[in-house]
């Protein structure tokens, strides 16, 4: 297997141990300095390193859920449309991670495939109907290089990964979406990431989508995430502080979806612009699980 599979490490200034613990294993590590990290080019440079015909993009913290996620994933690409295949991250029901975002699947997924015959019908499409179909995730997706290598992705810190999936369906190429390739993924997160987070997507969603997502109102929002807290079965003395922490959670992506919509509107894009080079200068970090 191994003149057949490459795994290539972009370590950006890694202080706790990773380059060591690479070092005994057969991979590629290429290291960049932190302040050169960005989401696009990052994963753009290792395309360019990578020599296979396809190439998986994930994370340094997520692991397969099975041994047939590459499977599920590869076998799309006998169709010689398709220029990507996104599977999906989720979370184990593991008393550190966030109880209401353990995965509790309803039905089996079904894969899909989107492409269009005429490109510019995309470009046609209202903002939310392009948000929804390009709903991408590098913490779990595969793609052909040399589509890779002819629509990389943006140099952006955030989102780079919806923003190629427009890029792609604008270009008339194929890509896929299947559920069952999966992998845990899991990140503790703090009201301002959350708050940065939130804001980054939504300012990514308006500038390259030109979508801008009116929020919920704050109380149903909080009432249902209580209600499904409750349901959850977890450590019984961990309860109020997941629910405070979920809490915090809700009013900061609320508190961010209403600033920016507030920007959008009062200042168009010029104020979004110099908003979020003031907020997300650089990408947001998540915690550590505590």
């Amino acid at each position: 297997m191994g003149d057949r599979l490459e795994i290539i490490v972009i370590d950006s200034g890694s202080t706790d141990g990773t380059p060591e613990l690479l070092a005994r294993f057969p991979v590629k590590v290429h290291r960049i300095a932190p302040e050169e990290f960005n989401h696009g080019e990052t994963r753009n440079l290792g395309v360019r390193l990578a020599r296979g015909e396809f190439v998986v993009m994930t994370v340094q913290d997520a692991r397969p859920v099975d041994d047939r996620w590459l499977e599920r994933m590869v076998k799309h690409f006998e169709d010689p449309n398709v220029a990507g295949v996104c599977g999906q991250q989720v979370v184990p029901h593991e008393l550190d991670k966030n109880p209401l975002q353990w995965f509790r699947p309803y039905s089996q997924p079904v894969p899909r495939k989107i492409q269009f015959a005429n490109p510019h019908e995309f470009q046609l499409l209202p903002p939310a109907e392009k948000v929804a179909l390009c709903g991408w995730d590098d913490v779990n997706a595969m793609y052909r290089r040399s589509v890779l290598l002819e629509i990389p992705f943006r140099p952006v810190n955030f989102s780079e990964d919806c923003i190629w999936a427009g890029d792609a369906l604008s270009h008339g190429q194929a890509i896929a979406y299947d559920y069952s390739a999966r992998v845990y993924h899991y990140h503790h997160e703090t009201f301002r990431f959350r708050f940065r987070r939130t804001y980054t997507i939504q300012y990514q969603f308006y500038r390259y989508f030109d979508f801008v997502r009116t929020p919920e109102w704050l109380l149903p929002q909080l009432a249902r995430h209580v209600y499904w807290s409750a349901q959850r079965k977890y450590c019984p003395e961990r309860r109020a502080s997941w629910c405070a922490y979920n809490l915090r959670l809700d009013f900061a992506e609320w508190l961010a979806g209403w600033c920016f919509w507030f920007v959008c509107k009062c200042g168009g894009k010029k104020l979004a612009n110099r908003s979020h080079d003031w907020l997300c200068a650089r990408p947001p970090q998540p915690a550590k699980a505590s």
